[in-house]
């Protein structure tokens, strides 16, 4: 069998072992990852011993206590780890996570830590019950298959499948490359030189792996000197310097460079001369590459190599560099106790040449600054942004604290450390068992939190103005807005001010509020109110002085917004991009309609049109709710017959886009069919009696109040999409640009077979063709069949239409056939991008919009694409009602 057959013979048995251990509970992975622990620390001397001579590098005693640390340290953090099974549930948002394993691993380990490496990768993969397969350095080979077997006896002993740990006896490069590349490996664990690691990152296999290390310390002039130079010295030379977070360059301010220098050399570092640096240099790299020869040996055999005398008890080579820079090797990785060390004039300094030094080789992994950390934290916060570190340690031995868990506990233990992007790495955290599993997320369909939001207080009924101001007197300054026409050819703003002074509360008026208001106009507005400084705005008028009023409230709080923010489209008003400021603060608004249709009184709704544009703006958020509405009929009674059409007709639309929208619920329901029911038996009679039917007026005049409480909580649909951009465009009344829409819309949404649904949890199928045919009952139409009911409605719609003198085409209200033509396209593309459009029940596309525009243009009801082509004439009846369904609705 050749060694490739043998690889593959491998890989498929700890597949097989694997496939068995993901079955396995959390219990029993708990049994055997203890067990495997145990056993790790049990033998952390003879594998110590094994390594060192293996490998000929570093310390038997320090490789003892990184086998320990392997094995202790890390039981000890993921005892508890929960990695089987249910991990977390959240039963208020319906969520369960679920752990999976990620199932057979590649584990490469090198020689400078071939069995602490191995200990660490085997535990984090029994714990999240995952296969791996070591691909140890030659020259360790048999330390590494030693302690992958021993730590393999003790799982299967405990239970574990017996294959769940392979090793690659006679390990060679293409047999590691092999095993990275091997279909049976589903991720694999890299640490070794940058070869090694850029070779897992190469093999189209998910790999977690580590970069090179070459660890900067700062010290900057109010470190502890003594602290510096013991931890310096301790982690220097842990296990000679083969760790990859062991410190390479030192850099010292000058104010205390020559204390840190003494300190050093007092207590074994070697200062090297000139001549010495030289003949060092020449054997820390050969061809460009660190020499193999001094990885891992003492500073005396170094010196030994390079023909340098040095004391006894020396323990670390220092060379001192004039710069640091890239043609100095002791600024460089070593993997020995060898230390360049550079005088910084001061902290600055020092950070940008750690800057430089991480850039040579280190990006990503360990940097340390020594400082007063208690004292210096801009000092930290400084360090901590300019260093493209994954571990920045502050005061602390580098080679102990960056494998985490010694010198701060909250840094998770690990003998794999990640350096994020900036070193190639997929992470940039010490690597744990929390990186070997799949999570599964389990998420319930769920139904949003829904809310009913109105005035603070709605005041209603004949005469409600006088009895509303009690509520209001203990306000100080009153500023109403209003228009020309209500301020100058009727009594109601006056009386309002009289109402107003009679309890104390002066007043200034703004009156210069036009139709669909502009921005250029609420800016005047508002530096009304900025010079008047009121508590209270009151807005009387139709929908455009409350919609001025509202946008005139918002700058005057917040002058710092931006009107482009505030007009952002979203897709749900609580998850917004932009968050609306609080509203409130410094003045409380009122809101008194004198005409009947808009609802703006209790609607967090404003319509803003940009006269440099001509663009019209639906603005939405409940900040924009008055804090109160008046609804006085009083102040309606003289109220035109253009208008009382115009927003009778806007009140019905209101009412039945709220009662079909995909946010329709209980609370609204009822306000929307009750604002219909009012509006089909009192809106002829008010629009043809007018004052002379008080009664008929009273009532439109409220239904158009509970049409806006119904559409404020449940939002609008396409009709009002395609009328705010045909309105604008041309010039129509919003309430006519409604009218002459809604009866096709009616029709494009009444299916069972829209071309898309939107997407709302509590909207969980179509059902438009349903609820208009409620509607239609609720009005009294009581056919058989559901399609025939919402004809009978449309019918309805038509003739109220006509009773109210409104014609029953875009074009047979005049705007020209050529125009219109040139720009349905765009308009269609607008109305499709409209805040109404979220809401509608079936989603628009931007061409069927364009249907919808074109038949509402021509006056022919709006029929499928798949009927203008022709296809209706090749479809059954049967086929016919489930498109339309003629007979049953979706329940």
């Amino acid at each position: 069998m050749s060694e490739f057959e043998e690889l593959n013979a491998l890989v498929e048995r700890v597949q097989a072992a694997q496939k068995i251990f993901a079955t396995y509970t959390q219990d029993q992975v708990d049994k055997i990852f203890r067990a495997a622990a145990l056993a790790a620390a049990d033998a952390r001397i003879p594998l110590a011993m094994m390594a060192a001579e293996e490998s000929g590098m570093g310390v038997i005693e320090d490789k003892v206590i990184k086998n320990h640390f392997a094995s202790e340290y890390i039981y000890n953090k993921y005892a508890d780890f929960k990695s089987c099974g249910v991990l977390e549930t959240d039963d208020e948002m319906g969520t369960m996570v679920l752990a999976e394993p990620i199932g057979t691993i590649c584990g490469v380990v090198p020689c400078t830590n071939p069995t602490s490496t191995t200990i660490f990768k085997a535990l984090i993969c029994l714990k999240t019950r995952n296969g791996i397969v070591f691909s140890p350095h030659p020259r360790t080979k048999k330390s590494t298959a030693y302690t992958a077997k021993l730590v393999l006896e003790a799982a299967v002993k405990a239970g574990a499948p017996p294959d769940i740990i392979g090793c690659i006896e006679s390990p060679t490069l293409p047999l590691s490359q092999a095993l990275m590349h091997h279909d049976g490996i589903d991720l694999i664990l890299a640490t070794g030189g940058p070869a090694m690691v850029k070779a897992a990152y190469s093999s189209a296999k998910p790999a977690i792996g580590v970069g090179a290390g070459n660890t900067p310390v700062v010290v900057d002039e109010t470190a502890d000197v003594k602290r510096v130079v013991s931890s310096i010295l301790m982690s220097k030379t842990f296990d000679n310097g083969v760790v990859c977070a062991s410190e390479q360059a030192v850099i010292v301010v000058d104010e205390i460079y020559d204390q840190v220098k003494e300190r050093f050399s007092r207590y074994g570092g070697y200062f090297l001369n000139t001549d010495e640096k030289e003949k060092v240099r020449k054997i820390l790299f050969k061809n460009g590459a660190l020499n193999a020869q001094i990885v891992g040996q003492s500073a005396i055999k170094i010196a030994e190599l390079a023909d340098v005398l040095v004391p006894p008890y020396t323990k670390i080579l220092i060379g001192e560099g004039a710069e640091l820079s890239e043609q100095d090797e002791f600024a460089h990785e070593k993997l020995s106790p060898t230390l360049g060390m550079y005088r910084a004039s001061d902290f600055n300094e020092a950070v940008e040449m750690a800057v430089k030094a991480v850039s040579m080789g280190g990006v990503g992994h360990t940097s340390c600054l020594y400082t007063n950390q208690d004292k210096n934290t801009e000092r930290i916060e400084h360090f901590g942004r300019k260093m493209k570190t994954a571990r920045i340690l502050l005061n602390t031995p580098t080679s102990h604290g960056g494998i985490g868990d010694l010198y701060n506990f909250a840094l998770a233990p690990s003998l794999t450390l990640g350096c994020g992007s900036w070193g190639g790495n997929s992470i940039s955290e010490n690597v744990g068992p929390k990186h070997l599993m799949n999570k599964k997320t389990v998420a319930k369909r769920a139904e949003n939190m829904l809310w009913h939001k109105l005035p603070h207080s709605v005041y209603f009924r004949r005469g409600a103005m006088a009895t509303a101001m009690e509520d209001l007197k203990d306000f100080k300054r009153a500023c109403i807005v209003t228009d020309k026409f209500l301020y100058n050819h009727t009594p109601y703003v006056h009386e309002l001010t009289e109402l107003l002074k009679a309890r104390g509360i002066e007043c200034q008026i703004f009156y210069e509020v036009q139709a669909d208001p502009t921005l250029t106009t609420i800016r005047k507005g508002t530096d009304v109110l900025d010079n008047f400084v009121p508590d209270l705005i009151i807005a009387i008028g139709g929908g455009s002085p409350m919609d001025a009023a509202k946008m005139m409230w918002v700058l005057y709080e917040h002058p710092e917004v931006d009107f482009k923010e505030l007009s952002l489209r979203f897709m749900d008003i609580r998850k917004r991009i932009f968050k609306f400021p609080k509203m409130g603060t410094k003045a409380k608004l009122v809101c008194i309609p004198t005409t009947s249709g808009t609802g703006s009184e209790v609607t967090p709704f404003a319509v803003v049109t940009d006269d440099a544009t001509g663009q019209k703006y639906p603005l939405a958020d409940y900040e924009l709710t008055p804090h109160m509405a008046i609804v006085d009929a009083n102040l309606v009674m003289q109220m035109p017959k253009g208008l009382t059409a115009a927003g009778g007709i806007d009140a019905v639309v209101h009412a039945m886009e709220a009662y079909v929208s995909v946010l329709a619920n209980e609370f609204s329901d009822g306000q929307a069919l009750q604002a219909l029911k009012l509006l089909k038996a009192y809106l002829p009679r008010s629009y043809k009696n007018g004052a002379d039917d008080p009664v008929a007026r009273e009532k439109v005049h409220n239904a158009a109040t509970v049409a806006g409480i119904a559409f404020a909580n449940s939002f609008l649909g396409v009709c009002h999409s395609m009328a705010h951009k045909l309105g604008a465009e041309f010039h129509i009344p919003h309430g006519i640009a409604n009218a002459l829409l809604i009866c096709n819309t009616i029709r494009f949404n009444a299916t069972n077979m829209p071309t898309k649904q939107t997407a709302f949890s509590q909207y969980d199928r179509p059902n438009a063709l349903r609820r208009y045919g409620e509607i239609a009952m609720h009005l009294g139409f009581t056919q058989e069949h559901t399609m025939d009911r919402v004809n009978a409605m449309l019918a309805w719609l038509d003739e109220l239409k006509q009773e109210l003198d409104i014609p029953l085409s875009i074009k047979e209200w005049g705007v020209d056939e050529t125009e219109f033509l040139a720009k349905v396209d765009q308009l269609a593309v607008n109305a499709f991008d409209d805040q109404c459009t979220g809401a509608n029940p079936r989603f628009p596309l931007i061409s069927e919009l364009r249907n919808v525009l074109l038949d509402s243009y021509y006056g022919r009801p709006y029929v499928e694409d798949y009927e203008r082509s022709g296809m209706v004439k090749n479809l059954s009846c049967d086929s016919f009602t489930v498109l339309h369904g003629a007979e049953h609705t979706q329940e």
